[in-house]
């Protein structure tokens, strides 16, 4: 049975975010709008004193809400859904390269870097950001997070520090169930002004993308391994550990749960990549693909290779609009492949 989300994790936050406003303003104020190189967007934001606690504690406190804003790229593309638009944005790979952004209007949007780490500081300065975005990841299986490590996409703590001096920066938590990344982003964003209209009408596509997986997962059987390769190896995700792999287990999706331990990866040497098994494949996009996998002599014959039964795992952002684009291809995947293995 669908679980309501009205009054959900997303409504919580925003209505905090409004309260907050309205206790430090004696329930005063205007509205403001977004202008040129802002924050797109006008909605919900409370107007006022703006203030979300992040996933490691801390509260960022703003006399109005921020309005130029610099984004991972994991959840810049999820605010790009919502109506925002970032003045900025860093992470693994370029907008460019992300396969992610192809279908996004990222004009407007600075490149920060070109790669993971690799943030222009007296750029970013130059952009003069509210607000800084990213993401955190746990560091086990109890969602426990490690506060000696820099956010996701930072080098290191001195950088995050520098970047901090720049503006504040909050972290949201890459970890746990799936459903409910999306709703604490969900929020973020309408915290910041994207139309609570715009969300609700990718909530709607991704409940009925949720339907057409469950349904394409019951009816095809098939299981479905999850991986990143290089030349150290085959890393096979483990599906309670990853957001949107749990969340897509929860509609059903069968996933392969690799046999080495380990957190988010069980990862397997190439003189052992044989024991992989599965019917289908999502092959990250990142690192080795099909052509490279072929020539690994024990991955050659890989049951869901040979069949042609290898997909991109893009790793969708965590928004509703994102989710139900590739639930829907995964769907269709699933409906067209056999078990092989």
């Amino acid at each position: 049975m669908k679980i309501p989300r009205r009054g959900s994790l997303r409504a919580a936050l925003v209505t905090s975010v409004a309260v907050s406003a309205l206790l430090l303003t004696g329930c005063s104020g205007t509205n403001g709008s977004a202008g040129s190189g802002e924050t797109a967007g006008a909605s919900s934001a409370a107007s006022g004193p703006w203030s979300y606690t992040d996933a490691t504690g801390k509260t960022v406190e703003e006399d109005s809400t921020p309005k130029r804003v610099v984004v991972l790229n994991d959840v810049a593309i999820s605010f790009i859904e919502y109506g925002l638009k970032p003045v900025g944005t860093f992470g693994q790979l370029t907008m460019a390269k992300d396969k992610r952004f192809t279908d996004l209007d990222t004009s407007g949007i600075a490149q920060l870097g070109e790669a993971y780490g690799d943030i222009d500081l007296e750029e970013l300065a130059a952009l003069k950001p509210d607000l800084v975005v990213t993401s955190v990841y746990p560091k086990d299986e109890q969602g426990t997070l490690d506060d000696t490590q820099p956010g996701y996409g930072f080098k290191d703590k001195e950088q995050q520090q520098q970047i901090e001096a720049i503006a504040p920066v909050v972290q949201v938590k890459w970890g746990g169930k799936g459903e409910d990344v999306i709703e604490k982003i969900a929020g973020l964003a309408e915290s910041l002004g994207a139309p609570e209209s715009t969300i609700e009408a990718a909530e709607k596509r991704f409940d009925a993308a949720e339907e057409t997986l469950e349904q394409a997962a019951e009816q095809s059987k098939v299981s479905v391994v999850s991986m990143f390769a290089d030349g150290s190896g085959a890393y096979v995700t483990r599906p309670s550990d990853e957001p949107t792999l749990q969340m897509y287990s929860s509609f059903g999706v069968d996933f392969v749960t690799p046999k080495p331990k380990g957190f988010y990866w069980g990862i397997y040497s190439w003189e052992n990549a044989g024991q992989i098994s599965g019917d289908v494949l999502l092959l990250s996009q990142q690192g080795y693909q099909v052509a490279d996998l072929e020539k690994q002599p024990t991955f050659a014959d890989n049951a869901a290779l040979q069949a042609g039964q290898v997909h991109s795992w893009t790793f969708p952002a965590l928004d509703y609009a994102s989710q139900a684009d590739y639930m829907t291809k995964l769907a269709g995947w699933l409906e067209d492949s056999k078990k092989v293995s």
